[in-house]
């Protein structure tokens, strides 16, 4: 009974290792079957997260775009005011300026009346001697006239002269 106990016992084992073999290749096949399953499933988990991100990040990005398009029309509306207070400022300066600068009408005719009394005065004054040559002469000087040395001299000491041109 020794060697057929043995060898029975034998058959047996090498029976229940190759039925263990068989449900570990059976386990093994489902497993496969459940991993290709739930890799399936992961990736489409995944594909789902990545969708809704792609999504999200396509809205916000639509968002930020709007507000740089708003931000551009206020910078565009901001430049606008500027330019046109700046070119207001240098159109209105020199307006300025010239309405500070040049007289009134009132100053002009004031001015025009006081040039017309100075020359009705230089004529009076040019019949009464005006038209005279004088000068300072000597080292001290002095007040001194041209006079007509051809005319004659007035006075008691014949020291009155003619002054030339008259």
């Amino acid at each position: 009974m020794g060697v057929a106990d043995d060898t029975m016992k034998v058959g047996l084992l090498m029976e229940a290792a190759q039925a263990q073999q068989s449900l570990a290749a059976t386990t093994l096949d489902k497993l496969r079957e459940h991993t290709a399953g739930l890799d399936a499933i992961v990736r489409e988990e995944i594909r789902a997260t990545v969708l809704n991100e792609l999504h999200a990040l396509t809205e916000d990005s639509r968002h930020a775009a709007a507000a740089l398009r708003r931000l551009q029309r206020v910078a565009n509306l901001r430049l606008v005011a500027w330019s046109i207070g700046i070119l207001t400022l240098a159109a209105i300066a020199p307006l300025g300026i010239v309405w500070y600068l040049l007289p009134t009408p009132a100053s002009v005719a004031a001015l025009k009346a006081t040039r017309d009394q100075l020359t009705s005065n230089i004529d009076r004054l040019s019949h009464q001697g005006a038209r005279m040559e004088l000068r300072r002469c000597g080292d001290a000087q002095r007040l001194c006239v041209r006079v007509d040395r051809s005319a004659p001299a007035y006075g008691a000491g014949a020291d009155f002269f003619i002054v030339k041109g008259y």
